[in-house]
């Protein structure tokens, strides 16, 4: 089975068919009045533009369902082929959802047929001087009702068995695509978060960061499209359970929050970052298999190579990065806040220092601890092996959100 047909098998495509009645008609000529010797430009030089019918505030309602649909769409999902790429998990949360907003639409739109004679008097009293080419224009409200329609519609997407290879290619090039729309789409809402609820802020409440934990969501729902996602959901969970459970959110721990909104505003250093946590992630992870296997680390040494020594003889993998070098944080948040200036620019790059000068703080209290361990047990070699630490996952903690 190939990649393409296994993220197909595990996602519906949604498709969200709104269409909102625009009360609006082409301008004519004969609707304008113009002077004594004016004239209009020829129609392959200049278009009149159209002429509203309403008032364009009674049809608003209908605009903002049809963009909280695709939100709804879009908080677990990603766009694909005009419609919404939404996990199987998610389909049955995402319909219950629109069918809310159906009977909201059909709601509103029996209101507004009721309402649409004296909706279109009112617009005629509000512009006397053009009654007259505005009741020339005015649909029947059966037609109207025909332009205001909301339905929606789920399908399941799979590769046919006989198709050419180039078609194949094609859908192929489109699946490999959405992890690249998902991060993008992620980008736009942590770009928001950054604009209007932390830039400049020195304190905010628990409430603004409901964007980051909606960000969270979607990026574990839709994993399966990219291998860089898992660790960044690791990344999002550990700053997300640092949050206190009340009062506001200030000092060290905001800068945190904002250093890592500005990355998920990035897609390239989101990727980047990723990428990064699963390097640094291998070496632990061929460790514990070599345990797993039942391999003696220690017996691999030559018996001339043994020398007395007052530390525990432990595997060579288990090697203690320093900052400098650990592929967790280095190069991952260059350029987040890159502007023309260039050594001008050096206190802007705080967010940087922030998260680097909490990972070396870590790092430092880690040596500690161990050397420590090394003294208390210099008698007692043990066995080893990195990353049980990170065994330890609270994702299934219950936010606040």
């Amino acid at each position: 089975m190939t990649q393409t047909q296994l993220i197909l098998d595990q996602v519906v495509l949604v498709k969200v068919d709104a269409t909102i009645y625009g009360a609006r008609k082409k301008l004519n000529k004969e609707d304008l009045v113009l002077a004594d010797g004016s004239k209009l430009p020829p129609e392959d030089l200049a278009s009149l533009g159209s002429k509203r019918l309403l008032d364009p505030d009674r049809l608003s309602v209908f605009n903002r369902l049809k963009k909280e649909a695709e939100r709804i769409c879009l908080r677990v999902g990603t766009r694909f082929l005009g419609g919404f790429i939404v996990p199987v998990a998610a389909a049955a949360q995402v319909t219950a959802e629109l069918d809310r907003i159906a009977g909201d639409f059909a709601q509103a739109r029996a209101e507004f047929l009721d309402g649409y004679d004296a909706a279109v008097q009112d617009w005629m009293v509000k512009h006397p001087e053009f009654a007259g080419i505005i009741e020339k224009a005015i649909d029947s409200v059966a037609l109207v009702a025909t332009r205001l329609t909301f339905d929606y519609l789920v399908v399941s997407v799979a590769l046919p068995e006989q198709l050419p290879k180039v078609e194949v290619e094609r859908l192929e090039s489109k699946i490999g695509s959405l992890s690249e729309q998902m991060f993008h789409e992620i980008a736009v809402d942590a770009n928001l978060l950054v604009e209007q609820s932390l830039l400049g802020k020195e304190q905010v409440t628990r409430n603004a960061l409901r964007p980051i934990k909606r960000i969270r969501d979607k990026l574990d729902g839709l994993s399966f499209l990219d291998h860089r996602v898992a660790p960044v959901v690791t990344t999002i969970d550990d700053l997300l359970g640092k949050i206190p459970n009340r009062g506001t959110i200030e000092g060290s721990l905001l800068q945190e929050i904002l250093a890592t909104a500005m990355l998920l505003a990035d897609p390239d250093k989101t990727r980047r970052h990723g990428e990064g946590l699963l390097a640094a992630q291998a070496p632990a992870l061929e460790t514990d298999a070599d345990v797993d296997l039942g391999i003696d680390v220690e017996e691999t040494v030559k018996p001339e190579e043994s020398e007395p020594s007052v530390l525990p003889a432990y595997p060579a993998s288990v090697i203690t990065e320093t900052p400098e070098n650990d592929p967790d944080f280095t190069d991952l948040f260059d350029g987040i806040f890159d502007d023309e200036l260039e050594a001008e620019s050096a206190p802007d790059d705080w967010a940087l220092e922030v998260l680097l000068g909490k990972h070396q703080s870590e790092r430092e209290t880690e040596q500690d601890a161990d050397q420590s361990h090394d003294v208390d047990h210099a008698t007692e070699p043990s066995m080893v092996t990195a990353g049980d630490d990170e065994e330890a996952d609270d994702s299934d903690q219950d936010y606040w959100f």
